[in-house]
Order: C-alpha cells, then sequence, then structure tokens
C-alpha cells in the first residue's frame, strides 16, 4: 500500500500548483484520499479530500476559495490545483487514505505518503 505525492516547489504569491497523489496496492473503492500540510514549526493540518466513490469533497476554509481535489480512476490519481497561492500555504504536503470518509481529522487517515515541499515566496 503506497501513496506517492508529487508537484510541488517554488511559485511566487499569487502562483498556482498542482499536486499529484498516485495511490497503489489497495482498492480505492471504499476510500477518501486526503491532502494535509505541515507548516514549519507548525502541526499538521488538514488541507482537502475527496471520496474515491462519490467524488464528494471537503475543504479546509483557508483554501476552499482558490483550490479545487479532483480524482482520475483510470490513474488512481488525486489531483490539488491550488491558485492564488500565499506565503501562509509554505508546507510539506501529504496524501493518505481514508478507509470510511473523507474527514478532516489526521488521525482517521492511514498511509501518509512522502511528502512534497511547497515554498510560496517573491
Amino acid at each position: 500500500v503506497q501513496l506517492q505525492a508529487s508537484g510541488g516547489g517554488l511559485v511566487q504569491p499569487g502562483g498556482s500548483l498542482r499536486l499529484s497523489c498516485v495511490a497503489s496496492g489497495f482498492i480505492l473503492d471504499e476510500h477518501a484520499i486526503g491532502w494535509f500540510r505541515q507548516p514549519p514549526g507548525k502541526a499538521r493540518e488538514f488541507v482537502a479530500a475527496i471520496s474515491w466513490g462519490s467524488g464528494g469533497t471537503n475543504y479546509a476554509d483557508s483554501v476552499r476559495d482558490r483550490s479545487t481535489i479532483s480524482r482520475d480512476t483510470a490513474k488512481n490519481t488525486v489531483v490539488l490545483q491550488m491558485n492564488s497561492l500565499k506565503p501562509e500555504d509554505t508546507a510539506v504536503y501529504q496524501c493518505a487514505a481514508d478507509p470510511s470518509g473523507y474527514r478532516t481529522s489526521e488521525y482517521k487517515y492511514e498511509n501518509y505518503g512522502q511528502g512534497t515541499q511547497v515554498t510560496v515566496r517573491p
């Protein structure tokens, strides 16, 4: 069971990034895939999640109006598109699987993948 995040990088404020999470080794139908981030010196926080089966979504208030989470069932991939990036979006972004919903608590998620660094600065 593996989740691999990619797509991070250095971007200027106001820019955009497209983060991808590829899942392998398990059946996703009953799961949700969530994105979490950990800013420097701070705790991990929820960003967004999507139900694999229904496509239902959930967003943190801090990103709701400038982010879109989607899934590609053929590629076993979840994409988080983030726009209008701010310096406070700087963090390591990880994806993980929720076996029974698209909840916001990090403790409900499993199989956290290796993160991808997002840095937003001029």
